[in-house]
C-alpha cells in the first residue's frame, strides 16, 4: 500500500486555525512523534480488516454485519448511514493513500446509493433496505434527515477524491430536497424525522426501521451536528451562498442554543428548540427516557471539533467565540466525564434537579473514545499552554489500545473490556458499527503530528 501523500480534506483546513506565531506549525511534545509509526500502522490494519471484506458485489454497496472474527453473519440490511459512511471512508482513504482502489470502492458504494437507495418518486434518499431472497426490500417508512446529510458527507468527499460530477449533482439535489422538506423556515434548523413523502411529522414520531423514534415536533442535536458536518463537506466543494446561509445557521444554533451554557449538547429539542428535560418527572420516567436527555460526553468532544471545522470552512475571522466554547465542551467532558483512573470518557450522566450530578452510564463506547482522541489533541495544538491536553491524548490513545483493539482478530470492540469483557465476543460491525469515526481520528491524529497542514490565519 502505497505511503499518503495528501493530507485529509478536513484537517488541512481546520488546522488554519491554529494561533501560532511567526506561522509555526503546533509543538507538540518529542515523545509525540514515537507514537507516529504506532498510529501509521494502527491505521492500516483497521483499514485491512475492513477492506475489501466489506464490498458486496451481489447486491451492491457494503455488507454490514460481521462477528467478531470478522465472518459474516448477521441480517445484512443497507442503511443509509452505513452505507454512506462507506463511500466516506474509501473516498477519504484514496486521498489518504493516493490508491485508486478505495477510489474505485466509493464509486461502488456512490452507484448503489444513486441507483438503489434514492427515492425516485418522492426524491431524497430512503432510510433502509433488507435482503429478501436475491432482492432488496425497503422496509424503511419514512425519511430522515441524519441519513441524508450522511448521504451528503460521503457524496462530497468522493466527488473531492475523483471529480466525478455525478457524485456532486446528487448531493446537491440532496442538499435542495432537504431545503425543500426538512428545513424549518420559522425557528431555525431542521426535523430529523419526515414521512415518506418528506411531509412533518408534527403530531406523531415515526418508526424509521432502525430504532430511531422521535417524538412530536422534537428536534435533536445529532442530526444537527452531523448537518454541519456535512455541510461543512459540501460547501468546500460547492461554494453556494444558500448552502452557506444553512451552514452559518446551523454553526450558531449548535454553538450557542443546543449546547448548554455549562458546555453539553441538550439532546432533544421542541420546534422552538426549548430542550426537552424529564428532570422534573419521576424517577422511574426518567431513567425510562435516559437515552433523550442525558449529557452525552462523546457527542460534546465530537462536536467540538465538528464546530471548529465548520467555522474554518466559512473563513470567519477570529472566531473568539466558537473556540471558546468548543473549549468549554472539552473541559467539561474531561472535568465529568473521563476516567482518571484508566482512562477513557465513559458515555452518559445526568444533572439532577436537586443540583447533583451523576455518571448513569460507565460504558465506553468506541465511538466516542476515537472522537476523543481527535479532540484532545486538536486541544493540545489549539492551547499549547495547557499541557494536560497532550498527556490526556497520550493516555486516550493507550486507553485504546488496551482495551478497544482486538489484536487477536483485527478492529475495535464496540465497548471497551475494562467496562464491558463481553465485548470480545461481540459484533465487529453492523448497521450502526462501521468505521468512519475511528478511521478519522487516526488519519487526523496523525496529520496533525506530521504538521501536514498549512497555516494561513484568518
Amino acid at each position: 500500500m502505497k505511503t499518503f501523500i495528501r493530507s485529509s480534506v478536513a484537517l488541512v483546513l481546520l488546522m488554519t486555525i491554529f494561533s501560532c506565531k511567526n506561522g509555526d506549525r503546533p509543538k507538540y511534545q518529542k515523545s509525540t512523534t514515537t507514537l507516529l509509526p504506532e498510529l501509521e500502522k494502527s491505521l492500516e490494519e483497521l483499514v485491512q480488516v475492513w477492506y475489501p471484506k466489506s464490498m458486496d458485489s451481489v447486491h451492491g454497496g457494503f455488507w454490514s454485519d460481521f462477528n467478531y472474527k470478522w465472518e459474516k453473519e448477521g441480517k445484512q440490511h443497507k442503511m443509509l448511514v452505513s452505507q454512506a459512511r462507506h463511500i466516506w471512508t474509501t473516498a477519504t482513504l484514496s486521498m489518504y493513500y493516493k490508491d485508486h482502489v478505495y477510489e474505485q470502492m466509493a464509486q461502488h458504494g456512490f452507484e448503489f446509493l444513486r441507483d438503489v437507495m434514492w427515492d425516485k418518486a418522492y426524491g431524497g434518499f430512503h432510510t433502509l433496505f433488507e435482503i429478501d431472497t436475491n432482492s432488496l426490500k425497503l422496509v424503511s417508512k419514512g425519511k430522515s434527515a441524519y441519513g441524508n446529510s450522511f448521504a451528503i458527507y460521503g457524496l462530497a468527499t468522493y466527488y473531492k477524491a475523483s471529480k466525478d460530477t455525478a457524485a456532486l449533482e446528487l448531493a446537491k439535489e440532496t442538499f435542495r430536497w432537504l431545503e425543500n422538506h426538512s428545513h424549518d423556515s420559522i425557528y431555525g434548523g431542521y426535523f430529523d424525522v419526515m414521512a415518506q413523502n418528506g411531509d412533518w411529522l408534527l403530531e406523531q414520531g415515526e418508526d424509521l426501521g432502525y430504532d430511531n423514534f422521535i417524538r412530536k415536533n422534537w428536534k435533536d442535536q445529532n442530526s444537527s451536528i452531523h448537518l454541519l458536518e456535512s455541510f461543512t463537506a459540501l460547501y468546500e466543494v460547492w461554494p453556494n451562498q444558500l448552502l452557506k446561509e444553512r451552514l452559518q445557521e446551523l454553526l450558531v444554533l449548535v454553538r450557542d442554543t443546543i449546547t448548554s451554557n455549562k458546555g453539553y449538547l441538550y439532546l432533544h429539542q421542541e420546534r422552538d428548540w426549548t430542550p426537552v428535560s424529564f428532570r422534573d418527572s419521576s424517577e422511574t420516567y426518567r431513567q425510562d427516557n435516559f437515552y433523550l436527555d442525558h449529557v452525552s460526553f462523546g457527542h460534546d468532544v465530537e462536536t467540538a471539533f465538528l464546530m471548529l471545522e465548520a467555522s474554518h470552512r466559512l473563513r470567519i475571522k477570529n472566531d473568539s467565540i466558537t473556540r471558546r466554547k468548543a473549549k468549554k465542551m472539552v473541559d467539561h467532558a474531561l472535568e465529568w466525564g473521563w476516567d482518571h483512573e484508566k482512562g477513557g470518557f465513559f458515555d452518559g450522566g445526568y444533572y439532577h434537579k436537586d443540583g447533583t450530578r451523576k455518571i448513569e452510564n460507565e460504558a465506553k463506547v468506541w465511538w466516542a473514545e476515537a472522537e476523543a482522541l481527535n479532540s484532545l489533541l486538536l486541544m493540545a495544538g489549539l492551547f499549547p499552554e495547557e499541557k494536560s491536553y497532550y498527556t490526556l491524548f497520550t493516555k486516550q490513545w493507550e486507553y485504546i489500545s488496551n482495551y478497544l483493539i482486538d489484536t487477536e482478530y483485527g478492529g475495535w470492540y464496540v465497548e471497551g473490556l475494562d467496562t464491558d469483557p463481553n465485548a470480545k465476543t461481540k459484533a465487529k460491525a453492523h448497521i450502526w458499527k462501521v468505521n468512519y469515526h475511528n478511521i478519522r481520528s487516526l488519519i487526523n491524529v496523525i496529520h496533525m503530528i506530521k504538521g501536514e497542514f498549512q497555516l494561513t490565519a484568518h
